[in-house]
């Protein structure tokens, strides 16, 4: 139940406000007190009298109201500023992707969005769009930083949606809502008391001070998965290379140049009970980096660069022995016999779990919002649907969650 839990509920612009009245009257049914903010653009789908008969409280409309003006003095007009201090919780739903690209880069141009502003207390967020919007990278980049500022994000659902198009883009249906708001109230984060250490993102291997030998990897993957085991209750450490992403909260995020640094920071971030390898590490770096930049010499035609292997992190972590993890996870980046080659390397470097992924089309995975992956254990293959990388992520999370929830003496004796 939501018992005197003070919920302050933002409806925005979308055919799925229609859904906030159901949603108020379960709130309310749950017990919570419900506070109703309506942007102009939600009004033209629900009317703010319905709102106000369920929720039992006037509904705030705009920032710059008559009430307001009258009771500035008081301070009692300053809407923005009271909602959000006195909530226990902010739930926006529908959240339009336009209410998202304001949240993500702190415009504030309507009550609704003042509020979100001002708010120093949990976010969560309802998406609803349509598919080609949810799907669009700028969409995807707000969800990303969004996740990093700790707002939960809520669905959204894949189905019909009002345009006549199907895919991902329906708002979660209010029971999935109010159990979402019971989950993010519950004490017991499932994974808390693990501690986790995700790497992500590329390596630099230096050439000479201006030029490195790198590769595609943008982090996003490995980022969300530090985010999906943190809103589990994990306590994570990130182990990140050069990468253009904002840092997640809630977590220690330790920033890395090379192979060799990588190894160092995770050896450092021991002991852990996870690991989880996603980043695209070098497999080579420069026997003797130069210490000048190298020169083009107009007379030489070619060149040529010693190089030597980096220590397999992923390999060095599954070894058996104390400071091992109980779960190691690696990623196997593959262009051909995708599934073959990832069962090879799962046996190779000895870790539990290998998530395979197609990246023979380089420019849609590596730096891209969606991933199709291979889930393979040693007895075990699960072919996991294309989803975004944030879904990937907490399906593994997810996953990771279930194997700490058998015990000891069960793993002993499904591995038997």
């Amino acid at each position: 139940m939501l018992t005197s839990k003070r919920v302050c509920l933002i409806v925005t612009g979308g055919i799925s406000a229609y859904k906030a009245p159901d949603l108020v009257r379960l709130l309310v049914q749950s017990g919570a007190e419900v506070q109703c903010v309506l942007t102009n653009s939600g009004a033209q789908f629900v009317t703010p009298l319905t709102l106000q008969s369920l929720s039992g409280h006037p509904v705030h409309t705009q920032l710059f109201s008559l009430a307001a003006k009258e009771n500035m003095d008081h301070h009692e007009g300053m809407d923005h500023i009271e909602l959000s201090r006195q909530a226990d919780v902010i739930l926006i739903a529908p959240a339009t992707a336009n209410t998202l690209a304001k949240m993500a880069h702190g415009i504030a141009d309507d009550l609704a969005s003042t509020v979100l502003l001002a708010c120093n207390k949990p976010i969560l967020v309802a998406p609803a769009m349509n598919v080609e919007m949810w799907e669009n990278a700028a969409t995807q980049d707000n969800i990303s930083t969004l996740q990093a500022r700790n707002v939960t994000i809520i669905g959204p659902d894949k189905g019909e949606l009002a345009c006549g198009e199907w895919g991902q883009g329906r708002m979660s249906e209010p029971s999935q809502i109010i159990q979402a708001l019971l989950d993010f109230f519950a004490p017991k984060r499932p994974l808390a008391g693990q501690h986790a250490i995700v790497t992500s993102g590329p390596t630099h291997e230096a050439i000479d001070p201006v030029r490195f030998i790198t590769n595609r990897s943008s982090g996003k993957q490995g980022h969300a998965i530090a985010i999906a085991l943190r809103d589990l209750g994990c306590s994570v450490t990130l182990i990140s290379g050069p990468v253009d992403l904002p840092s997640p909260k809630g977590m220690t995020v330790v920033d890395v140049e090379s192979a060799s640094d990588m190894l160092k920071a995770v050896q450092s971030a021991l002991p852990a009970d996870i690991a989880v390898c996603a980043a695209a590490v070098a497999d080579w770096r420069v026997l003797v980096p130069a210490q000048q930049k190298l020169k083009k010499d107009d007379q030489i035609n070619e060149a040529k660069l010693q190089l030597v292997k980096n220590s397999d992190i992923l390999e060095i972590l599954s070894i058996p022995g104390p400071q091992r993890p109980s779960l190691v996870v690696g990623f196997a980046a593959e262009t051909e016999n995708v599934v073959a080659n990832a069962r090879q390397k799962l046996v190779r470097k000895g870790c539990d779990w290998i998530m395979a992924n197609d990246v023979s089309a380089p420019t849609q995975t590596f730096g891209g919002d969606f991933n199709t992956v291979h889930l393979l254990t040693e007895s075990a293959l699960e072919d996991w649907p294309s989803q975004s990388k944030t879904a990937v992520a907490q399906q593994l999370a997810a996953c990771i969650r279930d194997y700490f929830a058998i015990s000891p003496d069960q793993i002993e004796n499904l591995e038997a």
